[in-house]
């Protein structure tokens, strides 16, 4: 990344980690510049990978990283499995910012495996394994607290998917856009839980809400 693109790169960051308020806003120097330095592995690798189809170093800090961040509040138990990983979103940003939490970041596609695990290394994230699998046929020795995917699968897929990795009593978090009542009310009548949270991203247009699944406890699943 050209050096000219560093000041407003953190400036943009700042702005919107203070917008999302706490505990983003209370992120260290050091994390806010583990960030950027994710968003330049990210640049630099994308040229020649295609890992992502968002090019605009300014448009990753509210696309990539805010809109990951947004969310952190929910994740409070580990280990946390990240579903469809891709270039490492949201379990990279997540991972700076939770250090105390215990991440693995799953995805069946090679090169984004290769990216995750050079980005995790230079970072040096010693809370982050990166794992080449399909999440269907990944067998994991140690089941998951929280599982969490972006914009991956519908949520029925989500959560009959993941029933191998969960913990008892887990929480399956998932990123989506618009809120997906259709998919929500078909988990409710099957007698699982389900909540929607509207997030508000900074310099991020449209909806974003984060749904949270979990068992229900007068049932099964």
């Amino acid at each position: 990344m050209l050096a000219s693109m560093r000041q407003p790169l953190r400036e943009r960051l700042d702005q919107g980690c203070a917008r999302l308020g706490s505990p983003v806003a209370d992120l260290s120097d050091a994390q806010r510049n583990a960030l950027l330095n994710y968003i330049d592995l990210l640049v630099h690798w994308n040229s020649r990978f295609n890992l992502t189809a968002v090019r605009d170093p300014l448009e990753m800090i509210g696309r990539h990283l805010l809109d990951s961040l947004a969310a952190i509040a929910a994740f409070d138990a580990s280990p946390v499995l990240d579903l469809g990983t891709g270039a490492g979103l949201p379990g990279i940003a997540l991972a700076i910012a939770r250090p105390e939490l215990q991440f693995v970041l799953l995805d069946s596609v090679g090169k984004k495996t290769r990216f995750v695990r050079q980005a995790a290394a230079s970072l040096e994230l010693g809370n982050v394994k990166v794992v080449q699998a399909r999440f269907e046929s990944y067998q994991p020795v140690e089941k998951f607290a929280t599982i969490t995917a972006r914009a991956l699968a519908p949520l029925d897929a989500l959560w009959s998917g993941s029933t191998h990795l969960r913990q008892p009593g887990a929480t399956l978090l998932a990123y989506k856009g618009h809120r997906p009542d259709e998919e929500m009310a078909a988990l409710t009548a099957a007698g699982i839980g389900v909540t929607a949270q509207r997030l508000e991203v900074p310099f991020v247009t449209g909806e974003r809400h984060l749904i949270r699944i979990y068992s229900n406890p007068d049932t099964y699943g």
